[in-house]
């Protein structure tokens, strides 16, 4: 299945050098969510405009996220995260975290509840923005497979992550792994009449 490979950058977008970057320019029909204001995030908007570019992808989307574009996929509703296909997740941003500038707080609080499709949370053991623990925390709240990089800082350009060809190797993986799911209304039983639940007696003539 071919999919829409969607590129979700953090705050401040991501730069030439970034993996980020570098992978736009090599992944057939990758497409960059372009903000419009990446010095300023605001959730409303930047949730928009991402759900806008799930709905215009002409194959379900594989989104390919870094930082707060992570965290901007989990507050997608759950009618536009349904059409997703799949997630990579690197290096989330911990918008709650003491030190957390303030003009990220609309992102909070970070959504805990698990994601509708498959996913891949990458954390490295150094990240100043997030705590492996936290990011951990994130990986089991939203259901994802976690990867542990040691070392790896942001994991971004200025820690040394340009062509990233590990990263590439978890996307094949998680690609390998997503699926195009229709949604489908639960079917609930109704309940049994006292008469016929299990356990239950008619009582003698």
């Amino acid at each position: 299945m071919r999919l829409q490979p969607l590129i979700v950058p953090g705050w401040n977008n991501s730069g030439p050098a970034h993996w980020q970057s570098r992978w736009e320019a090599c992944l057939p029909r990758a497409v960059r969510v372009q903000q419009k204001d990446w010095a300023s995030p605001d959730l409303h908007a930047w949730t928009a405009t991402l759900a806008a570019a799930i709905e215009a992808a002409q194959r379900p989307p594989l989104l390919i996220a870094h930082s707060l574009g992570c965290i901007t996929i989990c507050h997608l509703p759950l009618r536009v995260r349904e059409k997703v296909a799949g997630a990579l997740l690197v290096a989330p941003a911990d918008v709650e975290r003491a030190n957390a500038p303030v003009r990220l707080r609309s992102f909070c609080p970070v959504p805990m509840q698990t994601l509708p499709f498959q996913s891949v949370v990458v954390a490295s053991t150094n990240d100043p923005y997030c705590s492996l623990d936290r990011a951990r925390e994130f990986a089991e709240a939203w259901g994802s497979r976690f990867e542990q990089l040691d070392d790896a800082g942001h994991i971004n350009a200025e820690s040394g992550y340009g062509e990233w060809p590990q990263g590439l190797k978890l996307l094949a993986a998680l690609r390998r792994r997503s699926h195009w799911r229709i949604p489908v209304a639960p079917c609930r039983t109704p309940p049994l009449p006292p008469s016929q639940a299990p356990g239950h007696h008619r009582p003698s003539p």
